[in-house]
């Protein structure tokens, strides 16, 4: 807030670049290698807007390559079996999306390398658009190998590897997930940490590929308060406090819920399955070993879960009303925080034990 206050008191917009911007584009180009250079926007949806038209006109190509469960921002092209708030109202797509667009999209399940394998055999892609970690369906890590090929698959088949790190930039490690999980992507998108809670976004890759942005390439993007310098004080103030003792706490945390969580459901006689990553975790209603894909996520007990965080929300702790969205422990939580967490998963398992 103290950062927010000082940059307000030199003006709130300019509709022109400010120092501010230069510097965070010089510390996440620190922190994540792969971003040579950078350019703000106001959301994640017109970051991952800017990054697919930037890759079509590199390659000279339409269509993209997604994972049935990401979520991409509001995209019309993205819509289709899109996770967070599409699939938790159960919407397959979207009305007012065109046709046109739809069809540019080819989604696959996640996790499936035979359907990945068959999606780079049968397509000429512009960019093959990941989450780092899946968040959107639930926490659902890559199993061993599928990156690989993903990264392998894309270089052969000439698309662009573009890494979604709206929730996972700066969150999971100090580089992000591309950091934790050894990826080089050609362009990553970035929101939500980037702005320390004020709107800001940003996508970034390759000095050769951001060239082609305008006014440096033919490339057009424009927002008149992206990167406004409000957003950029606080996502500097925030990134400030993130160095690798912070991630060594937030993982202490994080594992110290997942645990309690567990211990909570074995003592209520309670199947749950909880994954995770630091920063990241989500409980599942299921007696599966893993879910590692959209549509083991959509078989889990969705009626339970939505109990579980009813009861959750009367003892004062307020979860993700939705099984396809991903909890966020973080450094404003306590060790007591975590504690009183779990008091209250055990009450509510008790009352819901079957």
């Amino acid at each position: 807030m103290h950062a927010i206050t000082r940059a307000a008191a030199n003006g709130s917009s300019f509709g022109a670049p400010t120092e501010g911007e230069v510097v965070l584009a010089e510390e996440v180009a620190e922190r994540m290698p792969s971003v040579e250079m950078l350019r703000m926007t106001s959301s994640g949806t017109e970051a991952s807007m800017s990054a697919i038209r930037l890759a079509r006109a590199v390659t000279g190509r339409e269509k993209l390559l997604k994972f049935a469960g990401a979520y991409h921002g509001h995209v019309d092209g993205l819509l289709a079996q899109a996770g967070s708030g599409v699939a938790t109202q159960g919407i397959p797509g979207s009305p007012g999306v065109t046709a046109a667009a739809a069809a540019t999209t080819i989604t696959i399940p996640w996790n499936d390398e035979a359907a990945l394998a068959a999606a780079f055999d049968q397509h000429e892609f512009a960019a093959v658009l990941l989450e780092t970690v899946p968040a959107n369906m639930g926490v659902v890590p890559a199993k061993a190998g599928l990156l690989a090929s993903l990264a392998a698959g894309a270089r052969r088949n000439g698309a662009l590897l573009v890494a979604d790190e709206v929730i996972t930039g700066f969150r999971v490690a100090r580089g992000g997930g591309q950091q934790l999980l050894g990826l080089d992507p050609d362009l990553t998108i970035m929101g939500k940490i980037v702005g320390g809670g004020l709107p800001a976004a940003a996508y970034g890759g390759r000095r050769e590929l951001m060239r082609r942005i305008a006014p440096a390439g033919d490339v057009y993007q424009a927002g008149t308060l992206s990167g406004n310098p409000l957003a950029v004080a606080a996502g500097l103030a925030t990134l400030a406090q993130l160095d690798e003792d912070a991630y060594v706490r937030l993982a202490e945390l994080t594992e110290r819920l997942v645990l309690g969580l567990r211990e909570a459901a074995a003592s209520a006689g309670r199947q749950i399955l909880v994954q995770s990553v630091t920063g990241l975790v989500t409980p599942f209603f299921t007696d599966a070993d893993a879910v590692d894909d959209y549509a083991g996520a959509a078989a889990t007990d969705q009626e339970t879960y939505g109990a579980f965080c009813r009861g959750l929300i009367t003892r004062g702790v307020y979860p993700p009303p939705s099984q396809f969205e991903a909890w966020f422990p973080s450094l404003v939580h306590s060790e007591r925080d975590i504690e009183l967490t779990v008091e209250a998963a055990a009450e509510v398992l008790q009352e819901l034990a079957p």
